[in-house]
């Protein structure tokens, strides 16, 4: 079931890329950007491959997905701070979350925002959803989406080039990917865990 999943996304990204060119490409990372699970691990190795071909440039090609990334990432902050906020303070409690988490978050976005956004966007699955608490935490506009750009850019250039390299091959990085990707949905098993227990305590 999961190939088929794999393999049905994989081609909904080289049909979307391979007509739309680069727009294609920032569409796609503007989707996995607004937390929909479509793999930028496929994404940009695709397009690196189709910088092999003549068809695109690969600076173009990280700079399309940069851009991608920044439009998925307002949609998202934006509903973090549309809904997102109301939705916590309202329901917060069913799932463990306090207005004292809150006011946490908020200090943290206001102090160290810039960083934490920068660096997640390095990250498999964290750099997904980052994103919307940025937005319940009402972290500032403008420095959000600088560094949306910043720390997006060397991620789709790397993976671009790293695609370019595989050639043919491109299609094979996701597989180690998804092993990081295994390993960093465990830390934040481990940090729900913690932070459930630290609220119960803290009741």
């Amino acid at each position: 079931m999961l190939e088929i999943i794999i393999s049905v996304v994989t081609n909904f990204i080289i049909n979307g890329i391979s007509s739309l060119g680069y727009v294609g490409i920032g569409v796609m990372m503007a989707i996995e950007s607004a937390c929909i699970p479509l793999p930028s691990e496929i994404i940009m190795p695709f397009a690196g491959f189709l910088v092999t071909q003549g068809r695109f440039g690969l600076m173009e090609v990280a700079f399309a997905g940069a851009l991608g990334c920044v439009v998925g990432s307002v949609i998202t902050y934006a509903i973090g701070i549309w809904r997102g906020r109301d939705f916590i303070e309202k329901y917060g409690k069913y799932i463990f979350i306090s207005h004292h988490d809150l006011d946490i978050a908020d200090k943290f976005f206001n102090k160290h925002g810039s960083n934490a956004i920068f660096l997640s966007r390095l990250l498999p699955v964290i750099r997904t959803f980052i994103s919307l608490p940025a937005g319940i935490a009402r972290m500032n506009f403008n420095k959000f989406i600088i560094y949306t750009f910043l720390g997006s850019l060397p991620w789709c250039f790397a993976l671009a080039y790293v695609g370019k390299k595989l050639g043919d091959h491109w299609n094979t990085l996701g597989v180690y990917f998804h092993r990081f990707d295994i390993i960093i949905v465990l830390v934040i098993i481990a940090m729900a865990i913690w932070h459930i227990k630290r609220y119960f305590k803290h009741k």
